[in-house]
């Protein structure tokens, strides 16, 4: 069956759906790895053996929203709410471009007030300015209308990451409150698509009543919303949160979310080619080498965290989040050596755009 999957991928032929849940179902170790070596054939004939940092600004942790599976639900009152400093947002910027890096993410919890607008309006002139244009920038920040999205593309974002966590709409209902609306999400989608922006949505992996029939619908979902750049990673239990009392020991399951998330970066890759996939800080928490792997089996994006330190305990979506006591000059020189390892290339100094987004653009003239 393996053999037959590789020749349709060679041949051109898209994968059904049977095919993509064979490839998540795989538990032999020698099928795997020859799954993860046909993912980064791929990933190297679409996108080279280039890892593009994303140097990932945590600038706040209030919420609107109030998720059941997330660290910093608005309902969370264990939590210490913050909100960086204009100047403190910049100068991680700066930080970041003058490391090359290339570009930068700045995601907070989800605001929509018009104090909170502006306030990122700004900040994204002014990065833009100090950048003198050069730095890329990458915006998750939730749900927004359309004039919103307009405005922070206008100020310089150009790519927007909303992450719909899973495509099920029964699953999600299950794992929000009533007034957190799926259609909602998914036309957000649609709009940034309208406005300009490269267009980046997610899942998590292994959640409570979660069947590989959903993740196989999630791989669809991707291609049916012409998706540009894939963020997912896997369910790791935050406490205070109601989705955490459905697992009885996180522990006991870790190695699967493990290796359930690297075959959906293979199956991504596998079924999507020339996407931009994020290999995630959530991997390192399960596995010390996690996000090493994630590049081995397919993905093609790093987001190293340059937050103050300061700030960083404050963020933590799921429990044991890596390197949040360390700065980010030692965060950037640990990735580089452990890239360099795996005989990857960082494309410091690149925006890394998404090759799905350019090749589209290219068909279009």
């Amino acid at each position: 069956m393996l053999n037959y999957i590789f020749e349709k991928i060679d041949s051109g032929i898209e994968l059904s759906e049977e095919d993509l849940k064979y490839l998540l179902l795989i538990e032999n170790k020698d099928e795997l790895k020859k799954v993860f070596d046909k993912a980064y054939e791929i990933k190297e004939q679409n996108i080279g053996k280039k890892v593009w940092f994303r140097g990932i600004i945590e600038f706040s942790n209030i919420c609107k929203k109030d998720c059941y599976y997330c660290g910093i639900r608005k309902s969370n009152k264990t939590v210490e709410r913050y909100i960086m400093k204009e100047e403190e947002i910049i100068a991680g910027a700066e930080w970041a471009y003058k490391q090359n890096y290339g570009s930068v993410v700045l995601q907070s919890g989800e605001r929509d007030d018009p104090i909170f607008v502006d306030f990122i309006e700004r900040i994204l002139k002014k990065i833009k300015e100090l950048s003198k244009g050069e730095l890329g920038i990458t915006i998750s920040l939730g749900e927004q209308t359309k004039e919103t999205y307009q405005r922070w593309f206008d100020a310089g974002a150009h790519r927007y990451l909303l992450r719909v966590e899973t495509s099920n709409t029964k699953l999600y209902k299950k794992l929000h409150p009533e007034d957190h609306n799926f259609e909602q999400r998914v036309n957000c989608l649609q709009l940034l698509k309208e406005v300009g922006y490269q267009v980046g949505t997610g899942v998590m992996i292994g959640l409570p009543m979660q069947t590989i029939d959903d993740l196989v619908d999630d791989i669809l979902f991707f291609k049916k919303h012409d998706i540009d750049m894939i963020g997912m990673g896997p369910y790791i239990v935050s406490e205070n949160t109601p989705t955490s009392e459905l697992i009885e020991d996180f522990d006991s399951i870790k190695e699967n979310q493990y290796m359930l998330s690297l075959k959906m970066i293979a199956a991504v890759r596998l079924f999507l080619k020339d996407v931009n996939i994020a290999s995630t800080t959530a991997l390192q928490a399960l596995k010390t080498y996690g996000r090493e792997m994630g590049l081995k089996a397919g993905a093609n994006i790093i987001m190293p965290n340059v937050t103050d330190t300061i700030y960083r305990p404050s963020y933590q979506l799921y429990e044991n989040k890596p390197c949040i006591d360390e700065n980010s000059d030692l965060c950037m020189g640990c990735l580089e050596s452990r890239i360099l390892k795996i005989d990857e290339e960082i494309g410091l100094g690149e925006w890394g755009d998404s090759p799905h987004f350019t090749n589209k653009a290219a068909q279009k003239k």
